[in-house]
């Protein structure tokens, strides 16, 4: 039977409430496996695991109900091992790691930011900050229009323009949060995104934290800032001691 991982522990965390359920349909019973000084807690994995909604609010459930009582390391949705004793190899394989982390992690949680351009305001701050942008437009403008050259190589340099400003914004974004912030882990490139950060906040810092992504929205009019947290400090484990799958 696979194993599934909500998180891991100090094997001195408080024990979970009894009857607790997990992902699932029927739900799994959630139980603790210790190696050494760490605990990891786990339940079967059932198959054909799917990201519902039933599932996810379990999973985060559980993290929930662990980390009330202290410290835990999140795992994301969907970790799975083979079987227990492929997570207490990695637990006892790993065991320096993950005390470190738990001590780094304790007491924090993570907010991931999203960003985009508001296209129409993007668009106008380009073209307002380019004299060859200005320049350009109102001689095709006053050719009726440009021939397809002219407008191919208007339209080719509009687009690197936006894509330099998105780059731009993304390095002031990180630039301006960095200081408010324990740590830093970027997301991945191909997202959609002109910027995909999440940031590790002290718990009780966090209106300082989110009083700095205001200024943000106040510096940078023309981005769109998504922002999603607190959340269990996920961007800041790995690696764990199971693959999602």
């Amino acid at each position: 039977m696979s194993t599934y991982v909500y998180g891991i522990a100090a094997c001195s965390h408080p024990s979970l409430p009894a009857g607790m359920d997990g992902v699932g349909k029927p739900p799994r019973p959630v139980r603790v496996i210790k190696e050494g000084e760490l605990a990891a807690v786990v339940s079967d994995a059932p198959e054909g695991l799917r990201p519902k909604r039933n599932n996810l609010l379990a999973h985060q459930s559980v993290l929930n109900e662990a980390a009330a009582a202290g410290a835990v390391l999140p795992m994301r949705f969907g970790s799975v091992a083979p079987d227990d004793a492929a997570v207490t190899s990695v637990l006892a394989e790993r065991a320096e790691h993950y005390h470190e982390r738990l001590r780094t992690l304790a007491g924090k949680v993570e907010y991931n930011i999203k960003a985009n351009h508001d296209e129409a305001a993007a668009l106008h701050r380009v073209m307002a900050e380019s004299p060859e942008l200005r320049a350009l437009t109102e001689a095709n403008r006053a050719a009726g229009g440009g021939s397809y050259e002219q407008r191919l190589r208007l339209g080719e340099m509009v687009v690197a323009a936006v894509k330099g400003r998105e780059a731009e914004d993304a390095v002031k974004l990180q630039r301006a949060l960095e200081p408010a912030a324990e740590a830093v882990s970027a997301g991945p490139d191909s997202t959609g995104w002109l910027a995909n950060v999440s940031f590790l906040v002290e718990r009780a810092s966090a209106e300082e934290f989110l009083g700095a992504v205001e200024e943000v929205r106040e510096t940078l009019p023309h981005v769109e800032l998504r922002v999603n947290g607190p959340l269990p400090p996920y961007s800041f484990v790995e690696p764990g001691p199971a693959e999602p799958v």
